[in-house]
């Protein structure tokens, strides 16, 4: 082939693979999923992950023409690293959607870089109060933890409980655990004698509930991140506080369904309010619960599964409303306002807050068939995240 028709032909060949590319990419929807798949919060990243991929196969990987491409990052629960993932999924990768976002710190890292890039952060784990005010372009499908202390603020002095420490991780969401339980116990008539703050990294919870039992309240209060909570409820039971007559009560991810079962007996009779339990009485719960255990190998779901896998739903549908030709402000319209039935109940993302509005369960920990479960025995219907209703 004489020279220049040679080049010619190279020249046409590298552009219609350009244009096949362009086209490949244009069929593509990418999910930047940024979570700690190692570290502390590794169960968190675990659980989300496992949550994505379920509703990816039972669902499908196509939706309005897209082809769905699920991008995982592991960020180990450090914000810096977070910041850097979500820059280089929006510039190199050209993701659709960041989701994920384990603890905190690492929503907020993310949130200046998708209102610059007009991505959507599709909060799944986080749950300080103001992360969806960091930025227009996040929506949370986890919970808040305010949502979960009123409700167990409510609860405890109708049953007994006068006087409460409360015992929090001390980052967002333990700051506002103490703050929305004490003002609503206090206002219930409680009383509140002390507030303890653990550091976030390597805990120590025994110098505190050593504190704790010397000060014999009728209960303790206590927010850990996922993961953290089989270490409380060891040491709680290694003082013996619970035979001091010291009721441990708390948000849910004290009694954590991933952990719960290592427990042991000393779990039996602890209270908690939470919006996802995995003895949860619904149809569509027990067939989340039963395809979750066998893709996993007998993985229970927890509250952080319940949170992707609604997570990802929230997508599909924005997606299919725009019909595959949104961008990230058709995406987002779209996300705002969803109403649907989750293995949880029913949510609704408020199109004002872009955040969740859920039922929050009291539940008690008991035996069933052999395991423990956080066993619901009242329902708080429709809870409005309070740090928003002020």
């Amino acid at each position: 082939m004489p020279r220049k028709l040679l080049i010619r032909a190279t020249v046409l060949a590298v552009a219609a693979l350009g244009a096949t590319y362009s086209i490949a990419q244009d069929n593509t929807f990418k999910i930047g999923l940024i979570l700690p798949m190692t570290g502390q919060q590794a169960s968190t990243g675990r659980q989300i992950e496992a949550a994505a991929k379920l509703y990816m196969a039972q669902n499908g990987d196509t939706v309005a023409g897209k082809k769905i491409q699920l991008i995982v990052k592991d960020d180990t629960s450090v914000p810096d690293v977070t910041k850097r993932l979500a820059q280089e999924l929006v510039v190199n990768d050209k993701v659709n959607v960041l989701a994920g976002f384990g603890i905190t710190p690492s929503a907020l890292a993310t949130a200046p870089i998708a209102t610059q890039s007009k991505t959507p952060e599709v909060v799944m784990a986080a749950a300080t109060s103001s992360i969806t005010q960091a930025s227009p372009y996040i929506v949370r499908t986890s919970f808040t933890l305010p949502q979960a202390a009123v409700s167990m603020a409510d609860w405890a002095p109708k049953n007994g409980i006068k006087t409460v420490v409360t015992l929090v991780s001390d980052y967002g969401p333990g700051l506002d655990a103490e703050k929305y339980f004490k003002e609503r116990f206090l206002f219930n008539g409680g009383q509140v004698p002390e507030t303890l703050r653990v550091p976030l990294r390597g805990p120590d919870f025994a110098p505190f509930l050593q504190k704790v039992r010397d000060l014999k309240p009728d209960a303790l209060f206590v927010f850990v991140p996922s993961g953290a909570g089989a270490a409380v409820m060891k040491q709680f039971l290694e003082r013996g506080m619970d035979k001091a007559g010291i009721k441990l009560i708390g948000t849910g991810d004290v009694t954590d369904d991933d952990q719960l079962n290592d427990m042991g007996d000393g779990a039996l009779g602890v209270v908690t309010s939470h919006h996802y339990s995995a003895d949860h009485p619904s149809p569509l719960n027990t067939k989340f619960v039963d395809a979750f255990t066998k893709a996993n190998k007998g993985l229970r779901p927890n509250f952080m599964a319940v949170g992707g896998y609604d997570g990802m739903r929230v997508i599909y549908e924005a997606l299919r409303a725009t019909k595959g030709q949104g961008g990230g402000d058709a995406l987002l319209g779209a996300m705002k306002g969803q109403i649907f039935e989750s293995p949880r109940g029913p949510i609704f993302i408020d199109a004002q807050t872009r955040d969740i509005v859920q039922n929050i369960y009291l539940r008690k920990v008991e035996r069933k068939n052999g395991q423990l479960y956080n066993v619901e025995f009242a329902v708080i219907k429709d809870v409005k995240d309070p740090g928003k209703t002020k």
